[in-house]
C-alpha cells in the first residue's frame, strides 16, 4: 500500500506543489502590469491570451490522442516498415505552405488555427511514443502472454504505462514549437482576439512587443513547471519501478 501511495506522487512535498503553483501566477501578474504599463483593458489581454491557450488545448489533446493511437498500433511489424518512413517524409512537409490552401477551404478562423497546431503537435509525440515502445524488452512480451494480455487490457495495462515517457517528452518538444507555430499562424490568418493578434498590433512599438514576448516566455515556463516537468519525472519513477 506504501509503495502504491508513493507511485503516484507527482509532486515529492508540499513545498515542491506550493513553490511550482506560484510559478502559474507569475505571467498572469506580469500582463496584468503590462495592460496598465500599455493602458489596454485586462479584460481584452487576458482575452486574447484565454483565447489563444483554448485553441492549444483542443489541438493538444487531438493531437495526443491520434499519435498515441498511431504510435501502438504500428510501433512493430510490417506496418511500421511501411507507415514509420511515409510519416517520416510527412512530418518534414513545410505545414505553412498549405495556410493559403487552408484559409481558402476552411476560412480564417480558428479551426484553421487548430489544424495546424494539431500537424506541429503530432509527430513529436508520435516518434516519441514510438521510441519508448521501442524499448520493449523480449522478456517483458513473454510475460504478457503468460498473463493473457490481450485487447484493451494489452493497451491499457502494458503499452500504455511503458509509453507515458515517450508521450510527457513529446508533449514538451511539441508544444515548444506550437507555441511559435500558434503565434505565427494567428498574425499570418489574421484572426482577432488572440495573442497574434496582441503582436501583431503593437509589431511597430519594441518595448510593448519585448515586453509581451518576455510575458509570453513567462508562461510557456510556468506551464512546463507546473505540469511538464513534473508529469516527466513521475513517469521516469514510474519505469524504475
Amino acid at each position: 500500500m506504501v509503495h502504491s501511495r508513493k507511485s503516484i506522487k507527482i509532486y515529492q512535498s508540499r513545498v515542491h506543489l506550493f513553490v511550482t503553483f506560484l510559478f502559474i501566477f507569475l505571467p498572469f501578474a506580469f500582463f496584468l502590469g503590462l495592460s496598465l504599463f500599455i493602458h489596454l483593458p485586462a479584460t481584452t489581454l487576458f482575452a486574447d491570451i484565454f483565447n489563444s491557450l483554448y485553441r492549444m488545448t483542443i489541438a493538444y489533446i487531438i493531437a495526443a490522442i491520434l499519435g498515441w493511437v498511431f504510435a501502438v498500433l504500428l510501433f512493430k511489424g510490417r506496418r511500421s516498415a511501411i507507415a514509420l518512413p511515409l510519416f517520416d517524409v510527412l512530418q518534414s512537409f513545410p505545414t505553412f505552405a498549405a495556410l493559403p490552401l487552408t484559409v481558402y477551404f476552411l476560412g480564417a478562423n480558428s479551426l484553421t488555427i487548430i489544424l495546424f497546431l494539431i500537424v506541429t503537435i503530432i509527430w513529436p509525440i508520435f516518434f516519441s511514443v514510438i521510441s519508448s515502445l521501442k524499448l520493449i524488452q523480449k522478456d517483458w512480451e513473454e510475460v504478457v502472454e503468460i498473463e493473457g494480455l490481450t485487447g484493451i487490457k494489452y493497451y491499457t495495462l502494458f503499452l500504455w504505462p511503458i509509453s507515458i515517457p515517450g508521450l510527457i517528452t513529446g508533449t514538451i518538444i511539441g508544444l515548444g514549437d506550437a507555441w511559435e507555430a500558434m503565434i505565427a499562424t494567428e498574425i499570418i490568418v489574421g484572426i482577432k482576439s488572440s495573442l497574434g493578434n496582441f503582436f501583431d498590433s503593437y509589431s511597430k512599438n519594441p518595448t510593448i512587443t519585448a515586453f509581451g514576448i518576455l510575458g509570453f516566455l513567462l508562461l510557456i515556463f510556468s506551464v512546463n513547471k507546473l505540469i511538464w516537468l513534473p508529469l516527466l519525472e513521475f513517469s521516469h519513477r514510474r519505469m524504475e519501478e
